[in-house]
């Protein structure tokens, strides 16, 4: 359980630490999904084989499946609802011949 606090302490500093959108849901929904799933593994270990335990391990399954599919939707909306994201980021712009072409730009 210490370990997955540790984890979800350092997701949160990370939140603080990077400045665009896309890379603090980058961070949030890595960091968040493994630091869940140490916390409730460790609060299964804690409460034995019973249906509280059972209960956690659904939440663990539920997590891991909803996590990443709603940090990618909020991403996608970011993508579609900032005009500026262009100038700050880089994108990788697929073209219909299949050519790629990269923005200049480091930050993101």
């Amino acid at each position: 359980m210490l370990t997955g606090l540790f984890v979800l302490g350092i997701a949160t500093a990370g939140i603080f630490r990077f400045s665009t959108m896309l890379n603090r849901i980058h961070v949030a929904a890595k960091c968040d999904t493994l630091g869940a799933l140490l916390v409730l593994s460790g609060l299964m270990v804690l409460s034995g084989w019973t249906v509280f335990s059972l209960k956690l391990g659904l939440v663990i399954v539920f997590l891991w499946l909803c996590n990443p599919a709603a940090s990618h939707l909020v991403a996608r909306a970011e993508v579609k609802t900032n005009p500026n994201l262009e100038q700050i980021c880089d994108f990788i712009d697929l073209t219909e011949d299949g050519a790629k072409g990269v923005n200049d730009n480091d930050n993101c």
